[in-house]
């Protein structure tokens, strides 16, 4: 058995039954509960700071996506702000210190519950359980963070490995960058490698680049993975930073942006310029590599997709994490 801490709709969760691993999700959003529980996906409706380790005294890995709001460069910063604080609260934690009251006098809650994980592997450890492994995903703003973590985790016998992954080099039709952290007691942690190229603005998707990406599939396209009549073009606002002029377009023989709360905004628009009907919830569920009739359930169904790891992302990561094969069919590969 083992945890999902902050396990949303089920991404994390897709990719480590794809490796033959079936996690309990704790997860405190009811829209989120429910499409979890739509799924299939074992699921406590709880806040992770009211559990541990000792209620999962059978749990031998330990994921986690905490959330990413005040470190996202689209949230309130509250978080990159409190980046000194928060490093210096891990090492106050590695020295067994509380640091209850500190989380509280946090300008916004949410960037606390970064430490959540952290709590967990030092329980499960002084009771001499330790995970075996521990997989953790967010924006890349958090990766100095992570790299707090692996100093922490190393010095209670881990091998721990970070870094920021890009999402279209494990296949998935998406240019999403995550910042992630393997820590292993069983042997050497190290990141996935790369099954496919990654993508270049204006190089086309078939370009032979010789030795460089030797062995690599190309990247997944939009078009590939959705069932639409003809070429299209996608109008975001993702990387605009709210400016209207600078709205971002990829083509249908392109990976998406990142998939966003907003994706249901995004303009699709035909060849001529024509309106297209805009995405389903089912199309952008699928560029995140969720199966086309995954159960969405509840409200802001949306955002509960853009909060998601990809599944098939998550299941290289959680397959490099525990040296168990990776398993991928056509229901989450692209």
């Amino acid at each position: 058995m083992d945890v999902d801490l902050f396990a949303g709709p089920g991404g994390l969760d897709l990719g480590a039954n794809k490796v033959g691993l079936h996690a309990t999700g704790i997860e405190w959003d009811s829209n989120a509960v429910a499409t979890r529980r739509a799924a299939g996906l074992p699921t406590i409706h709880g806040d992770v700071r009211r559990y541990g380790p000792a209620d999962f005294p059978g749990a031998r890995r330990l994921f986690g996506g905490p959330p990413c709001q005040t470190f996202s460069a689209a949230g309130s910063g509250a978080g990159r702000r409190a980046l000194d604080t928060v490093l210096g609260l891990l090492k106050r934690m590695a020295a067994r210190e509380s640091v209850a009251t500190d989380l509280a006098g946090l300008d916004d809650e949410r960037t606390g519950l970064v430490l959540e994980p952290m709590r967990w592997a030092l329980e499960a450890a002084d009771a001499g359980r330790p995970f075996e492994a521990i997989v953790l995903e967010q924006v890349p703003q958090v990766l100095p963070v992570w790299h707090g973590y692996a100093e922490v985790l190393a010095a209670e016998g881990y091998s721990v490995a970070t870094g920021v992954l890009r999402a279209e080099e494990f296949g998935v039709p998406q240019t999403r960058r995550r910042a992630v952290l393997i820590a292993r007691r069983d042997g050497r942690a190290v990141l996935p490698a790369p099954t496919h190229r990654p993508y270049i603005k204006g190089v086309p998707q078939g370009r032979d680049d010789g030795a460089m990406f030797a062995g690599l599939a190309p990247w997944v396209s939009m078009g590939e993975v959705l069932e639409r009549p003809g070429p299209f073009t996608v109008v975001s606002n993702y990387g605009t930073g709210g400016d209207p002029k600078n709205r971002g377009r990829r083509t249908s023989q392109e990976p998406a942006a990142t998939v966003t709360g907003k994706i249901s905004r995004a303009r699709v628009l035909d060849p001529a310029g024509a309106e297209l009907p805009r995405f389903t919830s089912a199309e952008a569920g699928a560029l995140q590599t969720f199966p086309t009739d995954y159960p969405w359930s509840g409200r802001d169904v949306a955002q509960q997709i853009g909060n998601a790891v990809p599944p098939l992302l998550a299941a290289h990561i959680v397959s490099a994490a525990t040296g168990l094969p990776l398993a991928v069919d056509a229901a989450l590969a692209a």
